[in-house]
């Protein structure tokens, strides 16, 4: 499936520039892949312009207290409830609001989440993965979620935040995340 949206008079009235984005999901047995390209569609006159991204994915889980995610032990990361950097040392476990900024990891992310396991992978050209979860103060105030929604959530989104991407007219730009459902252990 892919969804298109081009720039309209509509667009225009709330960010100027000319674009044309395609979001296209890809289903498979056992897997997802969501694709996200963008163009400058503006003619040389019209300059460069520059976006950030994430591709938003709330993935259910049987409790995030005993969820696990490895493959970001040693990237760099930005702790935004702290406002502090530092680097990963060893799995990413879950007690509270969560909500840090990574350096993609070059090879794969696992999610561990009791028997279940899911294979997350990322381009290159989203260089960032953020992982979020509201925890419970959070999450009551939220309106897209049940109260207690945080204990069966969690985000791994692939994203494109540290450097923006700068596109001039003509140019395109791709990212993609894909996820695999792993073998039951």
């Amino acid at each position: 499936m892919c969804l298109e949206l081009i720039d309209s008079d509509a667009t225009r009235a709330c960010w100027p520039e000319r674009f044309a984005a395609q979001l296209t999901v890809a289903l498979g047995a056992g897997s997802l892949r969501v694709q996200l390209a963008v163009c400058n569609t503006g003619d040389t006159d019209g300059g460069a312009w520059d976006f950030t991204t994430a591709l938003h994915t709330y993935l259910r889980v049987e409790n995030v207290g005993g969820a696990q995610l490895d493959g970001l032990d040693g990237c760099a990361r930005w702790d935004a409830l702290a406002d502090a950097h530092g680097v990963q040392q060893g799995t990413v476990t879950f007690d509270g609001e969560y909500d840090r900024v990574f350096s993609a990891p070059a090879g794969a992310i696992c999610l561990h989440d009791g028997a279940h396991g899911l294979q997350i992978t990322q381009s290159a050209s989203l260089s960032n993965t953020v992982v979020w979860n509201p925890g419970a103060a959070l999450c009551a105030r939220l309106a897209d979620l049940p109260p207690d929604g945080y204990r069966s959530m969690l985000c791994v989104e692939a994203a494109q935040i540290d450097q923006p991407v700068a596109l001039a007219p003509g140019q395109q730009w791709q990212g993609w995340q894909a996820l695999r459902v792993l073998p039951a252990s």
